[in-house]
Parts: structure tokens; C-alpha cells; sequence
């Protein structure tokens, strides 16, 4: 399950306020060129995701997600690498502190794979929130900047301010990705040319990200010289290890870097140390559990890799508000899906 976005109702209640303001519903970047583009991506979507949840299409790696009422509860995953670009509605997604908005007028892209709180803001029946996602597997991403040729990319002089290190971020939703998209989308009819054809288009809107304004943060994590590169190594050591005791320099040596330069550099990605992520991975784990595999507690923290019994129920509550048996008791009861 690590590794993947969820599609069961994880969820805890929603905290009182967030920083962070949705978009106007007239924001240019929403205006002129792009309002016709959205349009139909919105008919495409909500034809691919006629009731609420996520949906794979059959187009490898790439999904529809709707949901018709604005989410009551946070919806917890481990969020793999992959481009959302919402065409109707608003939602906002929780890593660590930070707290990240958007809506049509801009797209939300991880380069990492991070453990992510997620609620949908904005979303009617009539007016339901419609989301595209296509995942960005590292290799995929690596390939896009082999083809373009490293100087049409943002170099890494660009790159120096550290906030701009971080495995998630937001960007302005133009008119070429969105009409990249859309043909990405409409090969869903042409089951004869989308083998052939889609694969082209995926490559299309990587090189879009990449040549982005903000294209600097995706292709640093695929530079294999980077340091993001190797966080991104640890944090797949990490998802295949997290039951086992975390040893900062064992992990540091896997990556071919220093324990102290591991902390810096991965915290600067995910907004976590790696003692941070892993406990997320295990808790996130712990629950899925607990909701299809497991009965009690101590056996679900048991199997994620802790000895404690008190210190996993404490750092369950912590995370998820209630404590482990209440928590698996009322996801089995909601009848909702919490779409993140």
C-alpha cells in the first residue's frame, strides 16, 4: 500500500482554520485562453469519475477524481509523485505546518512521494470538485530531461534559495498544459491509437513542468548528481524499510551523504526529518490495518514497527485525533468516501 495515494475514507476531523486563501473565481489565469479548455476537461472528468472517489483510467498512471460536497474530515495518504490539476473547485493539501491552496487557476505538483493531509473546499452536486492526476514516476521525469537537453531546463543557479528545495509545489495553470491534458484525456475514446499515442502525451506535459516557472523544483529531484535526488533515494529506503529501527547513519550511507547533510537536505524536501517520515508512513500504514486486516491495536502497531503499545496509541491520537480502536470504529461506520 505504501507508495500509493488511498481511496479508503482515512480521514480525521478538520482542524479550525488554515493559512491560506482559494483563488478568486475570476482569476485571470482562469479567464481567456483557459476557461473554454476547462470546460471541457470538466465534461471529460466528470464522464471518467461519474460518482465520487478516484479513478483510474485506462490510461496507466493517470486518474480522475470527483467529490460533490466540500470534505468534513482530512484525508491522510502517503501522496506518490504525480501532477493534480483541479478543473472545478478547490481544495487544500497539509504537509506538515504549511498548508497549500488551489483551484483551477493553479496545479499542485509533487516531485516526491510525501505524507499528506488533504480536503476538498470547494464542491456541489451541480458543481462537483473534478480533479486530473497523472503520476510522475522519477524515471519518467529523468527521461523528459534527457530529451529536452539540460540548458532548456533551469539550471541549479536557480535554485539556491532553500525554500525552493521543497517536493511539492504550486504553479500557474496555462493554456499548453492544460490543451496537453485534454488530448492526454480524449485517447480515452481512441483505445486503438492511446497505447501508441499517450505515452507521447505524458512525455509532452513533463517537458511542460519542466520548462515551467517552477519547472526547477521537478527537475532537481531527477538531476542524479542532486541532493533532492538523494533524499528521494532515502525516502524510497525509507517506504521499504519503515517497520525496521531507523538508523540516521545507515540511511545516510545508503544515500551517499553525511547524517548531518541528510537531516538538512531532507527536511528541506518533505518539512519532516526522516524520523518525522517514517513514524507518518507507520501511522498511515497502522491504520489501513486496522480498517481491513487487523482487530486491535496492539497488533496493528505491532506489525508497523512498534514495541509500545502506550507510545503507538499516543502517537496514533496524535496524528489522527482519537485514539485507534475509536478511529477504526468510526471510518468503518462513515459511509463517505474522503477523497485526498
Amino acid at each position: 500500500m505504501l507508495g500509493g495515494m488511498s481511496r479508503r475514507p482515512l480521514s480525521a476531523p478538520a482542524p479550525r482554520s488554515a493559512a491560506g486563501t482559494a483563488p478568486a473565481a475570476n482569476d485571470p489565469a482562469t479567464d481567456g485562453t483557459t476557461a473554454p479548455l476547462l470546460a471541457e476537461l470538466c465534461r471529460l472528468l466528470a464522464r471518467h469519475a461519474p460518482h465520487d472517489g478516484v479513478h483510474d483510467t485506462a490510461i496507466p498512471g493517470v486518474a480522475a477524481v470527483r467529490a460533490s460536497q466540500p470534505g468534513s474530515e482530512i484525508g491522510h495518504a502517503l501522496h506518490q509523485a504525480a501532477l493534480c490539476l483541479i478543473a472545478q473547485g478547490a481544495k487544500r493539501v497539509m504537509l506538515g505546518d504549511e498548508v497549500y491552496v488551489y483551484d483551477a487557476s493553479r496545479h499542485l505538483v509533487f516531485s516526491v512521494d510525501l505524507p499528506i493531509g488533504a480536503q476538498v473546499m470547494r464542491a456541489t452536486p451541480d458543481e462537483p470538485y473534478l480533479c486530473f492526476r497523472l503520476d510522475l514516476p522519477a524515471q519518467a521525469v529523468a527521461d523528459g530531461l534527457l530529451r529536452a537537453g539540460d540548458t532548456a531546463m533551469p539550471q541549479p543557479a536557480a535554485m539556491a534559495d532553500p525554500a525552493q528545495a521543497r517536493g511539492l509545489f504550486l504553479s500557474r495553470t496555462g493554456a499548453p498544459l492544460l490543451d496537453a491534458v485534454l488530448r492526454l484525456l480524449r485517447l480515452l475514446d481512441a483505445p486503438d491509437d492511446a497505447p501508441a499515442l499517450a505515452p507521447l502525451v505524458q512525455q509532452e506535459i513533463i517537458y511542460r513542468l519542466l520548462r515551467s516557472d517552477e519547472g526547477a523544483r521537478l527537475a532537481r529531484v531527477a538531476r542524479a548528481d542532486s541532493q533532492a535526488h538523494r533524499v528521494a533515494r532515502a525516502i524510497g529506503w525509507l517506504k521499504a524499510h519503515y517497520a525496521e529501527p531507523l538508523r540516521i547513519d545507515e540511511l545516510a550511507r545508503q544515500v551517499h551523504m553525511s547524517a548531518s547533510s541528510l537531516h538538512h537536505h531532507f527536511r528541506a524536501v518533505t518539512a519532516m526529518s526522516p524520523l518525522q517520515y517514517q513514524k507518518q508512513l507507520r501511522l498511515q500504514e497502522a491504520r489501513r490495518l486496522l480498517l481491513g486486516e487487523v482487530s486491535d491495536a496492539a497488533s496493528a502497531g505491532h506489525r508497523v514497527g512498534y514495541d509500545s503499545p502506550s507510545q503507538f496509541s499516543r502517537e496514533y491520537s496524535r496524528l489522527f485525533g482519537v485514539p485507534p480502536a475509536r478511529d477504526a470504529q468510526r471510518l468503518r461506520q462513515q459511509a463517505g468516501v474522503v477523497v485526498v
